[in-house]
């Protein structure tokens, strides 16, 4: 069993029991290693690939010896919690870090609540006075739901991919009461929505909308206080709020970590296939400050 995070870190949706479970019933072959770590095979042609997503090894020796173990002949794709110096062990760099933000939820909610900043409270006060209503359930089995339909509509717009509405919903079919929906309304009308995912003793903030009359009433700002209320009394640990970008998404960062959550700094992508690595080692060397965030 290789080196891990401490245990006062949360175990990643990536590599939880309930992301196995919801893959397994999607008919997407998983494997668990001996140590514990979460695999997941697809394959390109003839071609087999592994993909390790947020394993919490510590070292990349680590990270080697998961790898080794799957046995693959193909190449295996590592995306680990922290930045390490894959390089190390012949592994190339393929995607630079990722920040998520990340909120403890461990303090009493009157520390929460003073964590929070100044203008990130203003604007829960001002979603308070909106006579706003914000209902709980477990997400509907509907592929037609405002929320999901929302999401695709803003991922082809966007040009980006997140989880397919499918693997949503399986989610929510395989781990009873874990997918939980927020939603706020003004009156009769659903202004905006919020759907977290419950994985443990921590939870993940997945896909979140509001429409322009939730924008002006704050919602977005009511529904995330809701949340970190809910978990908080639920005995979740930590609620990860998903990625943040300083420079293209300063908005949605600030909104995140104006919770007085924390920016964690991820490890980025690697392909590690020794045929591979051989070839462009010298090239993979040009990319380690990248890599590391120095």
């Amino acid at each position: 069993m290789f080196d891990a995070i401490p245990t006062a870190d949360p175990i990643p949706l990536q590599q939880s029991d309930a992301f196995e479970r919801t893959l397994r019933a999607f008919g997407q072959p998983v494997r668990r290693l001996e140590d514990g770590t979460l695999a997941v095979h697809r394959s390109f042609g003839p071609l087999p690939v592994h993909m390790i997503s947020r394993p919490q090894a510590a070292s990349p020796e680590a990270l080697l010896t998961a790898a080794k173990s799957l046995g693959s002949r193909g190449p295996v794709i590592l995306s680990p919690e922290i930045p390490l110096p894959l390089d190390r062990i012949g592994a190339l760099p393929l995607v630079s870090p990722n920040t998520v933000a990340r909120l403890d939820l461990r303090p009493d909610l009157g520390t929460l609540k003073a964590n929070l900043h100044q203008k990130w409270r203003n604007r829960l006060r001002h979603a308070q006075k909106q006579d706003l209503r914000v209902k709980r359930q477990n997400i509907p089995d509907d592929p037609g739901h405002w929320l999901l339909q929302a999401d695709a509509l803003q991922q082809s717009q966007r040009r980006y991919r997140s989880w397919p509405t499918a693997l949503t919903l399986a989610y929510g079919r395989e781990n009873p009461s874990q997918s939980k929906l927020f939603t706020a309304f003004w009156g009769r009308e659903p202004v905006a929505a919020m759907l977290i995912l419950r994985h443990g003793t921590a939870a993940t903030y997945h896909i979140g909308h509001a429409r322009p009359s939730g924008r002006i009433a704050s919602a977005h700002t009511l529904l995330m206080w809701e949340v970190i209320c809910w978990a908080q009394k639920k005995g979740i640990d930590h609620l990860e709020l998903g990625l943040i970008d300083t420079e293209e998404g300063q908005g949605l960062a600030r909104f995140k970590l104006g919770t007085g959550a924390r920016a964690q700094r991820l490890g980025g992508t690697w392909v590690w296939w020794p045929p591979m690595s051989r070839l462009f080692a010298p090239i993979a060397r040009l990319d380690r400050g990248l890599m590391r965030g120095t």
